[in-house]
């Protein structure tokens, strides 16, 4: 029988186990509202021309915005390798909150834009940071389906975030959607600083450092990720993220006017728009599991193989209606999914010492990717052939990426020195 002791001590350790898996969930969740929450007040700046908006600044603002992520995802790698994944995880959610909550504040579109950038810092910082303290954090065996269980508070964040919109903008305004998200993210800091502990895979990894008694392989450092046996793998992992993070941006973005072209209605591309998300969460909570069973690297390479697969079959016409949002929807199975599976597979390969740079890396390369994607969609259909080329296009991401991680070793570099 077990003792009133011995059950206190297993709830108190469970909790702590469940506490970091929920934080980091919100974390990511907050990445899922940035990317929806722009394009949620974008038609009423720019049909009330609020703060001097024109079309071409909304586009620019939303481009440097994501640039902002993306140099934020690559700075921060170096740091959560020296400090830890604790402080810098809060540290990047307060200051995104503060600066989101500073938008309502600016006064022409130069402000806009620029806080809009800082608050980009913040925000790619975030990812790669729980992704790292989530690989950390995984049982053996399970790193797969805790990064992608993880990455499901994305598309909840912006689907959440979506449906927000709906409310919130026609009563309060553009500006009360900055306000809310903000102070959700200030509202998770103070939880975050009770309940987040340091992980102890890092921690462990630093007191090996201190006191000599690591007798593996040379210590690295950060800027090994980018020479050296590291240099092979990081390209091949780069490539991947970036054309996962195109296909999903792209993807997002153009898929209703694709479809459109296609000779489908408005309301059937905006329908299919949802399908595709929803096909990405249940991706996310197949790919982990498969993930686990079968290894990283076959499992990468074929969710962007079948990704490839199903859209290449987009660019054929079809008149069943059923089985074009079947295809829809397995599209989004792989596309979605197959890109956190890169993320999964660097938290695999890289060591803890220099984790959180190569998920940085690899999180900010995607990030260039993700504003790639919208563009080369937005050229094709400017070029009036984005039915078919653009779906040719997106498989031809798919199939580069496969060949990218086909040059990747399954296992970590360090275990074949």
């Amino acid at each position: 029988m077990t003792s009133p002791a011995t059950s206190a001590a297993t709830t108190t350790s469970s909790a702590r186990t469940a506490w970091p898996v929920v934080l980091c969930w919100v974390a990511v969740a907050l990445d899922g509202f940035d990317l929806v929450v722009l394009g949620a007040v974008i038609p009423v700046l720019s049909a009330t021309g609020a703060l001097g908006f024109t079309d071409a600044s909304l586009t620019t603002a939303s481009t440097i915005g994501l640039v902002g992520v993306g140099i934020g995802a690559v700075l921060i790698g170096p740091l959560t390798d020296r400090w830890g994944r604790r402080l810098p995880l809060i540290a990047c959610i307060t200051v995104f909150s503060l600066l989101t909550m500073a938008v309502p504040l600016a006064e022409d579109v130069t402000q806009f834009t620029v806080l809009r950038f800082l608050a980009g810092l913040g925000l790619g910082a975030c990812l790669p940071t729980a992704l790292a303290y989530m690989s950390e954090h995984a049982r053996a065996g399970r790193n797969g389906s805790a990064v992608t269980r993880m990455m499901t508070g994305y598309h909840v964040g912006a689907v959440a975030t979506a449906l927000l919109a709906l409310w919130v903008i026609d009563a309060w305004g553009w500006e009360s959607m900055f306000l809310v998200g903000g102070l959700a993210g200030l509202l998770v800091v103070p939880v975050m600083w009770a309940r987040l502990p340091e992980s102890q895979t890092y921690l462990d990894a630093k007191a090996r450092l201190r006191d000599g008694s690591d007798d593996g392989p040379a210590p690295v450092r950060s800027s090994d990720v980018a020479r050296g046996r590291y240099l092979r793998v990081s390209i091949g992992l780069w490539v991947a993220s970036f054309m996962g993070l195109l296909l999903v941006y792209g993807l997002n973005t153009w898929l209703p006017k694709i479809m459109g072209e296609a000779g489908y209605s408005i309301t059937a591309g905006t329908g299919l728009l949802l399908v595709l998300n929803l096909g990405a969460v249940i991706g996310l909570l197949v790919a982990g599991s498969v993930s686990d069973a079968r290894g990283n690297k076959p499992s990468v390479l074929l969710w962007f193989g079948l990704a490839a697969a199903f859209l290449a079959v987009l660019s054929v016409r079809m008149e069943s209606t059923v089985l074009v949002y079947a295809v829809v929807l397995l599209a989004g199975v792989f596309v979605f999914s197959a890109q956190v599976l890169v993320y999964a597979f660097v938290g695999h390969l890289y060591p803890s010492e220099i984790r959180g740079t190569a998920l940085g890396m690899a999180a900010g390369v995607g990030r260039v990717g993700a504003i790639v994607g919208p563009f080369l969609g937005g050229a094709l259909v400017t070029a009036g052939v984005a039915y078919p080329w653009g779906f040719y296009a997106f498989a031809v991401a798919a199939v580069l990426a496969v060949v990218a991680l086909a040059t990747v070793p399954a296992q970590p570099v360090e275990a074949r020195d």
